[in-house]
């Protein structure tokens, strides 16, 4: 019997009228496996993933895929976004088996978990002739996947990045030396990296499918307040205007999609994500003073968090979907006939120009077009009259879905955005929105004991345990509230310390009494947002200016210095822990008061004049 009815994930709700008798993932699921001398069928994905959808519905929703699932496997449905440990345990175990990671995740485990098979998205006469094979062996070759799972466990857990020995230099009681963890020399080294692969026509780094990548912009822009590096200042300049320009860009509701098919950001996967609108709000407002463009983004980013990500509760919202009625873009797409019928034929062929769009070169599928803004356009009021004509055209299309759950990380990442905005803005309904945030996870995740839930869903929390990246996301946000919330950002920082460490200086992404999985991952590389490592680093480091406890900014030292190896290894991928120590540098060395490039340096602290006191309790 399929149990997903009563989940609180709204992915697994999604699956709950599959004939697949999907389970939770639990120790009853893993008993069950094993008495049934069955392997695990993990499915990994979340909810506004598209090719979880297709794969849902060429394979999970059909009744002869599900027939032979169910007499042969124990299925087991997970939302990495709440079970993110899950979901970082097994991409190690799919990256190891196919050199490549993506959702849905599938996955085939022995009943203690160990995996032995992993791909990502099968179209069903694939995963039907998979699903015989994944039982024939299971029947007459269960030595040999054993013997395979064990080399992908240990796979899994050698291909992890390198870590230094630090506490010979600066021992776990302290103090830190007072020179930096790192040289400033393997910060430039890391700064001209990202520079080398950046795209200069349009922004960003590498080429299609191209994300935004603000923890590495972050670093440039830090980068550029050490050292004036007009190069690093220009490239953040650029890739904010291009993504503005861009369709990855809402043109007509704000807000952004997780990445772009193009190098160009012409055409976005158009799920919509807290976390990237968090970080993006971040990047527009340190550039608020950069450019009418930049302040615009920023203040109608900050206004669609407001508007469409605020949940009944008080905290934001995971997601929207990239499909409406399993169309991907339907919502966001027009043809030409589209426009006119909207707006007429003369405002239509003047918003056609101002959009970018041509005729008889459509930019999207079936004829379709994703709008852009190329250039300024000389008639700011008919283009916003022509924006809010085409929005409530948008309107009355079907809106694609809202992931109402509220994790924990993301709306840390937004309240400190929001926090930043209002800030340097004086808007007091992005202030006032920041701290419902942080009282609704006050509430709603945080236990009397300091304990973080990772998500809830109307008002009731998740089973699922914060990870590192909750806790110190967390006090990040509640830091740049300031005030009372400078001391339950205090309280997190010591459940890092007391359940995160790995003794040595650095960081676990799981709590040391959290169920044990097959491996314990610790990793310092970014994804779309800074890694859980440097999150913690960078939360150390605000709390040790916030309290003037020395402490945390020595525990932010060997944080930041244990990984340097993997630092100096992959620059890209770790720009959330050289930012952090272009902070740590920043600190030691240059004071604030003395560097002339303050206008864009890193985040204002505790502008309380505009907002009231929150209130103590929970």
């Amino acid at each position: 019997m399929n149990e997903l009815a009563d989940a609180l994930s709204p992915y697994l709700r999604q699956h709950a009228g599959n004939p697949v008798a999907w389970r939770q993932w639990s120790p009853a699921a893993l008993a069950e496996a094993e008495r049934r001398d069955v392997p695990l069928l993990l499915s990994i994905g979340y909810s506004t993933c598209h090719w979880c959808h297709v794969m849902a519905h060429e394979s999970f929703e059909d009744a002869t895929v599900a027939a032979s699932v169910n007499d042969r496997f124990v299925p087991v449905k997970i939302d990495r976004e709440e079970r993110p440990d899950l979901d970082a345990v097994y991409m190690q175990a799919t990256m190891a088996i196919t050199g490549q990671g993506g959702w849905p995740m599938t996955v085939f485990a022995f009943p203690d978990g160990t995996p032995f098979f992993a791909g990502t998205y099968f179209p069903k006469a694939h995963f039907l002739r998979l699903l015989d094979a994944v039982h024939t062996a299971w029947t007459e070759q269960r030595a040999e996947l054993r013997h395979q799972g064990a080399a992908i466990v240990e796979a899994s857990a050698q291909n992890g990045p390198a870590f230094a020995d630090v506490t010979a230099a600066c021992p776990l009681d302290g103090p830190c030396p007072p020179a930096p963890p790192v040289r400033t020399e393997m910060l430039d080294a890391a700064a001209r990296a990202l520079l080398a692969s950046a795209d200069r026509e349009h922004g960003g780094f590498g080429t299609a499918p191209k994300f935004p990548s603000v923890p590495a912009l972050r670093f440039l822009l830090d980068y550029y307040v050490r050292t004036g590096d007009e190069a690093a200042l220009d490239h953040v300049r650029r890739t904010a205007e291009q993504m503005a320009r861009g369709g990855i860009y809402d043109q007509l509701a704000g807000g952004f999609a997780r990445y772009s098919v193009d190098e160009a950001w012409v055409v976005p996967h158009f799920e919509k994500m807290l976390y990237d609108n968090a970080e993006l709000l971040w990047l527009y407002a340190r550039l608020y003073g950069e450019g009418e463009l930049f302040a615009r983004i920023a203040d109608e980013t900050a206004a669609f968090l407001l508007e469409h990500f605020t949940t009944d509760e008080g905290g934001f919202a995971a997601a929207f979907d990239a499909d409406t009625g399993g169309v991907e873009g339907l919502t966001y797409a027009w043809t030409f006939q589209d426009l006119t019928d909207a707006l007429g034929v003369d405002d239509a062929a003047w918003a056609a120009e101002a959009f970018g769009l041509s005729a008889g070169q459509p930019n999207f599928e079936h004829g379709a077009n994703v709008l852009l803004l190329p250039r300024d356009v000389p008639d700011d009021a008919r283009l916003a009259a022509i924006r809010h004509r085409l929005l409530a055209a948008r309107r009355r299309r079907p809106q694609p879905g809202r992931d109402d759950k509220v994790v924990a990380a993301w709306n840390g990442l937004a309240i400190a955005a929001l926090a930043e905005y209002g800030s340097r803005t004086g808007r007091r309904d992005a202030l006032l929105a920041a701290e419902r945030a942080a009282e609704t996870l006050a509430r709603l995740h945080m236990g009397e004991d300091g304990r973080l839930a990772r998500a809830s869903l109307d008002g009731t929390a998740s089973e699922a345990p914060g990870i590192l990246e909750d806790y110190a996301a967390v006090a990040l946000g509640f830091l740049r509230l300031g005030g009372v919330w400078t001391d339950r950002a205090t309280v997190l920082l010591e459940q890092i310390r007391e359940h995160f460490t790995d003794g040595m200086g650095g960081f676990y992404d799981t709590a040391a009494d959290a169920e044990a999985l097959v491996t314990r991952p610790a990793d310092v590389h970014d994804g779309p947002t800074a890694s859980g490592w440097a999150l913690a680093a960078a939360a150390l480091l605000e709390a040790s200016q916030e309290t003037g406890d020395e402490t945390y900014k020595d525990d932010a030292w060997r944080a930041i210095a244990r990984a340097e190896p993997a630092m100096s290894a992959n620059p890209r991928f770790t720009s959330g822990l050289h930012a952090a120590a272009e902070a740590l540098v920043r600190i030691q060395r240059l004071p604030e008061d003395k560097n002339p490039r303050a206008r864009i340096r890193t985040e204002s602290r505790n502008p309380r004049a505009t907002r009231p006191q929150p209130s103590p309790g929970h």
